[in-house]
C-alpha cells in the first residue's frame, strides 16, 4: 500500500498537489517555509530539488468542507484507513442522507443502521455520533477551534471516542492548516524517516517525534515531504 501526501492510502489516479488553494500569497509561504525547513535540515532541501515543494495543506475534497469545521472532523472520521477517494464517497453519501452539509444535528437525526447504510463501518458510525452528540452539547466548540493552540485541539477531539492522535493531526493539518504537526504515529511518516536516516528499522512514535524537533516550526512542512518521498517514481 502506497501512502499519498494527505496520509491516506493513495488513489493511483490522483495527482500530487504543488499549487495552494490561497494562490499567490499563499505560495509564497509556503516556499518560504521550504527554505527555511531545509536551513534547519539539508537533507529537506535536497528532497525539494528532487520531489517539488508539495502543498502541505491540500486535502482534494473539492471544497466540501471548506466552510465548516464539524463536516471537517466528519470528513477525517470517515477517511480512517481507507482511501481518500472512497472517503469522499461516503461523504457526498453522507450529504444526500443529511440534506446537505452535515451539522450535528442533521447527522443525529440518523441513527447508526442509517449510517452504515451509506457504506461506513459500525465503530465508525458510532465515532460520527459520538462527535455529534459532543458538539451539539456544548462539550466541543469545534467552530472555534481556529483561534486554538495545536495542543490544546488535539486534546479536545481525543477526548471524544473514535478521534485518536491522527485523525486530530489530519483534522489540525488539513482544516485547520497549521504548520507545526508531525504525525509521529503515521506509518508512512516513520518509514520515511527511516529511509531518511537509513534506520535499520521503523522508528517508534518516539523516535520519530524526537528526530523530527528539529524541524520546528515547520513540521507540517517536513511531514508532506517525507509523505511525497514515498509515493512511486513518475516515469515520463
Amino acid at each position: 500500500m502506497t501512502i499519498d501526501e494527505h496520509g491516506h492510502e493513495a488513489d493511483a489516479a490522483a495527482p500530487a498537489s504543488d499549487a495552494p488553494a490561497g494562490g499567490a500569497a499563499s505560495a509564497e509561504r509556503d516556499a518560504a517555509a521550504y527554505r527555511e525547513l531545509g536551513r534547519l535540515d539539508p537533507r529537506f532541501a535536497e528532497l525539494v530539488v528532487r520531489l517539488g515543494t508539495p502543498d502541505p495543506f491540500h486535502f482534494p475534497d473539492g471544497g466540501r468542507t471548506a466552510e465548516s469545521n464539524f463536516a471537517g472532523m466528519v470528513m477525517h472520521i470517515l477517511a480512517q484507513q481507507i482511501a481518500t477517494r472512497v472517503a469522499l464517497v461516503l461523504y457526498d453519501r453522507l450529504v444526500a442522507a443529511t440534506g446537505g452539509t452535515p451539522t450535528p444535528e442533521s447527522l443525529l437525526r440518523l441513527d447508526v443502521d442509517q449510517l452504515k447504510a451509506i457504506g461506513t463501518s459500525h465503530s465508525k458510525a458510532t465515532y460520527l455520533r459520538a462527535l455529534a452528540e459532543a458538539v451539539a452539547s456544548g462539550g466541543l466548540d469545534i467552530e472555534r477551534l481556529d483561534a486554538v493552540g495545536d495542543a490544546e485541539v488535539e486534546d479536545s477531539l481525543t477526548a471524544i471516542t473514535g478521534i485518536g492522535p491522527w485523525s486530530a493531526e489530519m483534522f489540525l493539518i488539513h482544516q485547520l492548516h497549521r504548520a507545526d504537526i508531525l504525525p509521529a504515529g503515521d506509518l508512512g511518516i516513520r518509514t520515511a524517516v527511516q529511509r531518511l536516516d537509513s534506520l535499520t528499522a521503523v522508528p517508534s512514535i518516539e523516535e520519530v517525534r524526537r528526530r523530527g524537533a528539529a524541524w520546528s516550526p515547520y513540521r507540517t512542512y517536513a511531514a508532506a515531504l517525507l509523505w511525497r518521498s514515498l509515493a512511486p517514481a513518475v516515469s515520463g
